[in-house]
Order: structure tokens, then C-alpha cells, then sequence
């Protein structure tokens, strides 16, 4: 039986440091003792005391408790939980230097994995995508749970280095139309029968529809599902339950002549219908950009033949069936192949196609790959597109457009196009995710 690895005791007065360094996901770094320590809460150039929150054998972590000297990019956090709740990890910093940040960690990845250098001029850094870094999250997973000694239900996400929910009455980044609604949630959850069997809420919005989908570990009594009901008609939301797995999730609120909710695309005059379980963009602002960016990056014309690798429920297909000749969207989830197919019906397209593959395998021998592409959109997840590319220069597109929520991977990709004989032409972040240190970005790279 192997042993429990003992926990290292920590100090416990506050120790003073200067933080030399800044690390991607948003940490200040400082060196104790020829030690590093990764600091929480703490800036570039900040002078802090700080206490250990973790001991480790190649570094430590911490957080700041007392800023001696500030950095100029210090700000007072928007939201009143910032210090506790871990939603968000950079409200301490101004929105400006969080950009600038996000920019340095694509460019440092690009440089390190990919070998291209901006300083060499290799590639063209553009301009931030930017909107409202208040309010903006249409999408999120908020935890629920019952805790009598805290006054009942607890609604939103964890805390800052720990497993137990924050105590929260609001959420800042969240639409207000479910981030104001914390505190009446709160509130009722805690009247249900079920106030403790209540595990999770996934809220999902379009541009005109919120829903809330229960996921309840016990059957909901006729109280309860009465008490949900009331609830959806107070507050204009649309009520999901979801009993078990995420294939039990049905409405019990909502017209019934509306079985999804939507969002538009307003430069190419589409409709994107989806279920609220489905995957969508959590910044409806920067997805507007986004897709205008992709397209316009793609220089489409009534010739083309463009392949949408990753594509869920059509973002880009669809608006691109819109400027050309033919789309192909490809997707791993027959689900979502599903849900392409029924977007370019609602929106009278007929030259754009679906289809479920695997993308980590050989796709180049698929009958829907004969025809050939001259142009291809990547969105892959966080782990990128390794086999994607290596595959998909077999089509010898001309141009190829990569949507990337991980620079690192991103990075790595454009490497394995540079020995297939693309160059990256220009990058850029995209600030889906303000106050976090996550890093959105899209690249263009053409064939030499």
C-alpha cells in the first residue's frame, strides 16, 4: 500500500518579497531563499508580504496578503468577492495590462514552439479583440450547495485554492440576467426539499432566451418542481432538469413553441439555434469579431471550397455558406453534426454539408474529402490540432485560418504547418475570458 504523501508544515508569518516575473496564468513570481515562488494576487515589480499556501519541491506557491509597493497596473477589482471567489483570477489587474499580458504569452509561445519571432518581423502581430469586460459570460457552470451554518445555499463557483464554493451574492461577469439573479437563487434553492440534492446549475443564454439546467440527485418532489416552475415565469427563464447523465436533461419551463434558444451573426445575416447543453462561445461580443476576423482572414469568393474542421454547430460554417461556393463542416459529435445540418435549414442554405468524423485519424480518404478544399478553418480544443495538420496538407490549401484557446498548442501546430510549407502570417489575441488569464487567439498562415 503505497504511503500518503505527508504535507510540508508552512510558515505562518507573512514573508516579503519582489516579484521579478510574471507567469502565464497570471501569477506574480518571486525568488525566496534561491527559491521560486509562484504568488497569487501579486503583479510584476510589486514589493509584497505574502503567506505560503503551498510548500512543493521544486517551488512554493503563496498569496499576497499586503502590497508595500504597487504596480501602476494595480486596480481595486471590480467585483466585491474578487479576493475569495475563483471565477476570476486577474480583476486586480487593469484590463489594458491584461491584454498586453495575453499578447506576450501568445508571442513568447510562438517564438519558443513555433520559431517565429516578432522581432524578426516574421509574422504581423494584430490588433486585441476587446469588449465589455463587465457582464459578458453567457456561459458557466455554477456549483450549488447546502450549508446550514452559512445561512443555506451556496450558488456560483469555487473559491480561490480550494474545493468549497464562495460565498457570493452577485457575479460581475456574468450577463446580469443570471448574474444579479445569485442571491434569488440562493434563496429559493433553499426552500426546496431537495436543497441539499441540488448539485449544479449550467446556464446557457442566447441573444433573447436564458436557461438554467437543475442537475438534482434525487426526484424533485411537486413542490419542488412547482417552486422551479415559478421561478423560470418570475424571472423570463427557461427551466431544464437533468435527473442523471446529460441525456436526461429536459425543459419543464419555457414556450413550447421555442425549443431552443439562438444568437445571430449580424454581418452575415444568420440564425444559430442550440440547446443549452450544447457548446457555444461564453462572449457573444467577441465571437461577432471573431468570426468576422476568421472570414475575412479566409478572403472568401464565390470559387471556394472551404473545409470547417471542428466546426460544433456551424459558428463559422454557416456564416461562411453565406460568401462561397461550398462549406464542409466536420465535427467528432454526430450531436452536433445534427445541430449543423437543422442551422443551415433555419437559415435556407443548401450549399454547405456536415459530417461526424474522427479527426485524430486519417480524414483525407472520406468520401466528403474527394472533392478537395482550397481553404481551411481550424477551432480545435484546448489540446489543438497535431493530427489535424499533419493530415491536412495532403489538400494543399492556400489559406488556412486557426482559432486556438490554448497558445501553447497553437504554437506547436504552426511548427508542424511551417514544415509543410506554410508561413504564419499574422496572429492575435482575442479577450474572450477578461479577468482571467486565459488566452484566446487566431492566426493566419499561407502556403509559400
Amino acid at each position: 500500500m503505497a504511503r500518503r504523501r505527508r504535507r510540508k508544515a508552512l510558515p505562518k508569518d507573512p514573508v516579503r518579497a519582489e516579484v521579478h516575473a510574471f507567469s502565464h496564468e497570471g501569477r506574480g513570481i518571486a525568488s525566496v531563499d534561491g527559491k521560486t515562488v509562484f504568488i497569487d494576487n501579486a503583479l510584476l515589480g510589486e514589493d509584497v508580504s505574502f503567506i505560503y499556501t503551498e510548500k512543493r519541491g521544486k517551488f512554493d506557491e503563496g498569496v499576497a496578503e499586503e502590497i508595500h509597493v504597487a504596480s501602476e497596473n494595480r486596480v481595486t477589482p471590480p467585483c466585491i468577492h474578487a479576493d475569495i471567489c475563483g471565477g476570476c483570477s486577474l480583476q486586480h489587474m487593469s484590463n489594458p495590462a491584461q491584454i498586453t499580458h495575453k499578447q506576450s504569452v501568445l508571442v513568447e509561445q510562438l517564438k519558443h514552439f513555433g520559431q517565429y519571432d516578432l522581432e524578426n518581423d516574421d509574422y504581423e502581430l494584430v490588433e486585441p479583440m476587446q469588449a465589455e469586460v463587465l457582464g459578458y459570460r453567457r456561459k458557466a457552470r455554477l456549483g450549488v450547495k447546502f450549508v446550514p451554518k452559512k445561512g443555506g445555499a451556496l450558488v456560483g463557483f469555487r473559491e480561490k485554492r480550494s474545493s468549497f464554493l464562495a460565498t457570493i451574492d452577485s457575479c460581475e461577469v456574468l450577463d446580469p440576467r443570471v448574474g444579479q439573479l445569485i442571491t434569488p437563487l440562493k434563496n429559493m434553492i433553499s426552500e426546496l426539499d431537495t436543497n441539499n440534492k441540488t448539485a449544479q446549475l449550467e446556464v446557457a443564454m442566447g441573444d433573447d432566451q436564458v436557461a438554467l439546467v437543475v442537475r438534482h440527485l434525487e426526484p424533485l418532489s411537486e413542490k419542488d418542481h412547482g417552486m422551479w416552475v415559478e421561478f423560470g415565469k418570475k424571472h423570463g427563464l427557461y427551466i431544464y432538469l437533468q435527473p442523471k447523465g446529460p441525456k436526461t436533461v429536459h425543459k419543464i419551463y419555457g414556450p413550447e413553441e421555442k425549443d431552443w434558444l439562438s444568437y445571430k451573426l449580424d454581418d452575415y445575416g444568420v440564425e444559430l439555434l442550440f440547446h443549452p447543453m450544447d457548446f457555444t462561445q461564453v462572449n457573444a461580443s467577441i465571437n461577432q469579431q471573431m468570426v468576422k476576423r476568421a472570414i475575412d482572414w479566409l478572403e472568401p469568393s464565390k470559387d471556394d471550397r472551404i473545409l470547417d474542421l471542428f466546426c460544433g454547430l456551424g459558428n463559422f460554417t454557416i456564416p461562411l455558406a453565406t460568401q462561397v461556393q461550398n462549406v464542409v463542416g466536420v465535427e467528432g459529435s454526430e450531436e452536433m453534426v445534427e445541430r449543423g445540418g437543422m442551422n443551415a435549414k433555419h437559415n435556407n442554405l443548401d450549399n454547405v454539408k456536415f459530417y461526424a468524423t474522427d479527426l485524430q485519424a486519417d480524414f483525407t480518404q472520406e468520401d466528403w474529402a474527394q472533392e478537395g478544399f482550397n481553404k481551411v478553418l481550424i477551432d480545435p480544443p484546448r489540446s489543438g490540432a497535431l493530427d489535424v495538420v499533419q493530415n491536412i496538407a495532403r489538400f494543399n490549401p492556400e489559406r488556412i485560418v486557426y482559432v486556438s484557446c490554448n497558445p501553447a498548442t497553437l504554437a506547436r501546430d504552426s511548427g508542424e504547418l511551417k514544415e509543410r510549407g506554410y508561413k504564419l502570417v499574422k496572429a492575435g489575441v482575442m479577450d474572450m475570458f477578461p479577468h482571467t488569464a486565459h488566452t484566446e487567439s487566431i492566426a493566419l498562415f499561407q502556403k509559400v
